[in-house]
């Protein structure tokens, strides 16, 4: 399984670094991308050698994971992102978003008669069903609240893409008492 992440600066670190690193355990291919080869996170911690979002065919990947933060500003007007943010509802491909990212997706209509999550004060009426859960999956949709629940979003996000035996192992390898 191929998963794209976007980034840009602002992103919230624990919301991408935590499910990064579980995506990785699980033996996902992971490409972490930008429009800069170097990121700073919210609270300025610098992530280097990220990918070119020009140079990558966002088509090949089979999922979608976009961190909150403040980044969602700059996301909100960002054209190209909102072409592949299309692309993966639009063709039944996973999309994961945490925190403020949510609200990009229902902004851009495809939270409509769908379960969701986000951060509760940026809930608008997108005309789903907002859910007060930490995590929530509808479909090929997962969402997660807020900072607090990156490492069950992350779970959540390997079950849907590797399977419960895939997660088992990798629960199992950080010591993680179920």
């Amino acid at each position: 399984m191929k998963v794209l992440a976007l980034i840009f600066d602002g992103f919230e670190e624990e919301e991408a670094i935590a499910p990064f690193d579980i995506l990785k355990r699980a033996g996902v291919s992971l490409t972490i991308a930008s429009n800069n080869t170097t990121v700073t996170s919210s609270h300025q911690f610098k992530l280097t050698d990220i990918a070119n979002i020009n140079d990558i065919n966002y088509k090949e990947y089979d999922a979608l994971f976009i961190p909150g933060g403040p980044h969602y500003k700059f996301l909100y007007t960002y054209e190209y992102g909102h072409e592949i943010i299309r692309y993966f509802f639009l063709n039944n491909k996973y999309v994961f978003g945490i925190c403020a990212a949510p609200t990009l997706f229902g902004r851009l209509g495809f939270l409509k008669n769908k379960k969701y999550t986000c951060f509760t004060s940026m809930n608008d009426d997108f005309g789903g069903t907002f859910t007060n859960q930490g995590v929530c999956k509808d479909g090929y949709l997962i969402t997660a609240k807020s900072v607090a629940y990156s490492l069950d979003f992350a779970y959540e996000m390997v079950l849907a893409l590797m399977g419960k035996e895939v997660l088992n192992k990798v629960l199992d390898s950080i010591y993680y008492e179920k």
